[in-house]
């Protein structure tokens, strides 16, 4: 039976002088998931992931980290087990070298020195990072400062990380090696909650995705079930990837993403070609 990392229930939260933001929202998570969270603008995504790290505390649910109850936990409490990386990578990064930024979250979880020097090392390594160690965080690319972010997040040996739309604002280069980085953490047993708006991201990489709509969670599932075509997914402010789109449109064929369109595209031309045979 998979074993449940975070596990949130009935949980509720409203901004001063706001509407409802979430409205009893289940939500959990196992260990070694890639979980895609998606929703219009609004729909309380970012909330949720906040509430989750404890920056802000709910009206009321439960919200538990292996089996503990985290509403006397800090932030600080939340970062030992919770990696976050925020949207924007220039609100956490804040050291004069690349290596400085990646070793302060281990220094103040009290990392011992040669334990320190092991976890920045391979931080840096598995982020490509190495050869920028003594850089100036601030003069990096936009990719290779929300890699700095992830360095500094996975530094701290967390069990899970939370990446607030890592992607956005670079390049599809940059975020093709960005999510290539994420799939290989995952591999690597950490787990990943990803917030984004790219269904193009979510059908190639995440194995699960959950869908929030004002507030509610409305679906809970993997990428192909959202979208196999028996959702409205529109009503939802979502669009499916322009693959499962074309394939729809193609008698037969069924895909998430370009490589697979292509591979099964392929495949049905050399099939009737058969029978015509």
């Amino acid at each position: 039976m998979p074993e449940t990392l975070l596990d949130i229930q009935k949980l509720v939260f409203t901004y001063k002088n706001a509407e409802q933001t979430l409205a009893e929202v289940d939500f959990a998570v196992n260990v070694g998931e890639f979980v895609a969270l998606v929703g219009r603008n609004g729909s309380g995504k970012t909330t949720l992931t906040r509430l989750a790290m404890s920056l802000i505390k709910p009206a009321s649910g439960k919200i538990t980290f292996q089996g503990k109850n985290t509403a006397a936990m800090t932030p600080a409490d939340m970062a030992r087990s919770i990696g976050y990386v925020f949207q924007n990578p220039d609100r956490q990064i804040f050291h004069d070298t690349v290596a400085k930024e990646v070793a302060y979250g281990p220094q103040q979880l009290g990392f011992s020195p040669e334990a320190l020097n092991q976890s920045v090392a391979w931080a840096l390594r598995m982020t490509g990072l190495t050869e920028l160690a003594g850089s100036f965080p601030r003069l990096l690319s936009r990719g290779q400062k929300q890699k700095v972010a992830i360095a500094s997040a996975i530094a701290m040996q967390p069990k899970m990380l939370i990446l607030d739309e890592p992607t956005s604002g670079q390049d599809p280069w940059d975020g093709h090696n960005l999510m290539e980085l994420l799939n290989s953490l995952n591999q690597q047993g950490i787990t990943i909650i990803l917030v984004t708006h790219d269904m193009e991201l979510i059908a190639k990489y995440a194995t699960r995705v959950a869908v929030l709509d004002r507030g509610h969670k409305v679906f809970d599932g993997t990428p192909s079930e959202l979208f196999s075509g028996s959702r409205d997914i529109a009503a939802w402010g979502l669009i499916p990837p322009t693959a499962v789109v074309l394939g729809q449109q193609l008698s037969g064929v069924n895909a998430q993403n370009a490589a697979e369109l292509v591979k099964r595209v392929m495949s049905t031309i050399k099939e009737r070609s058969e029978d015509y045979a």
